[in-house]
């Protein structure tokens, strides 16, 4: 998958959804890297709003219009990042930064990362500033709540949003 020539980088999380502030930082990350793959994180542990394949399809769908787009890889993957890491041959992961805490928790991710496996390394970027506050958990709670979150996510985004909560309230 990967060629040697092209720079490649792994930028995983959950996406669920992908929010105006992931859109970011990967244009961003575009500016270090030729070629990032967003990998979406089918995480157990944690009870997302929507599948793996909808999250997929909303990040690629969200770049459809962007230049950028050839330059974006979208994949899942299950079980550890740094197999993952292997299995495409990259060594390289992105995450971004928010606040303090993001820092903690992405510190012991990366060092346990380090741990498993020595060639992989992570860098960080912060978010832009008018993102800052943004994540997917609250996005998923402001839009359950009621509230718009348009300008917050894609516009593909905010209609799927919409459409996964109104389902939600008819089983509710």
């Amino acid at each position: 998958m990967k060629d040697n020539n092209e720079s490649y980088c792994i930028y995983p999380g959950s996406f669920d959804p992908i929010t105006n502030g992931h859109i970011n930082l990967i244009e961003r990350g575009l500016h270090i890297f030729d070629k990032i793959i967003v990998a979406v994180a089918n995480n157990l542990m944690k009870a997302p709003m929507f599948t793996v394949e909808e999250r997929k399809e909303m990040i690629t769908l969200s770049f459809a219009n962007n230049p950028l787009s050839n330059r974006i890889i979208v994949d899942s993957f299950d079980g550890l990042l740094v197999d993952y890491c292997r299995s495409k041959g990259v060594h390289v992961i992105l995450r971004g930064l928010r606040a303090t805490s993001d820092f903690e928790y992405e510190f012991q991710m990366t060092f346990m990362n380090r741990k498993l496996d020595r060639s992989i390394d992570t860098i960080f970027m912060m978010t832009g500033m008018q993102w800052f506050f943004v994540n997917s958990s609250v996005i998923k709670q402001a839009a359950l709540s009621g509230a718009c979150v348009s300008g917050l996510v894609p516009d593909i985004v905010c209609e799927r949003l919409q459409q996964k909560i109104k389902s939600i309230k008819k089983k509710g």
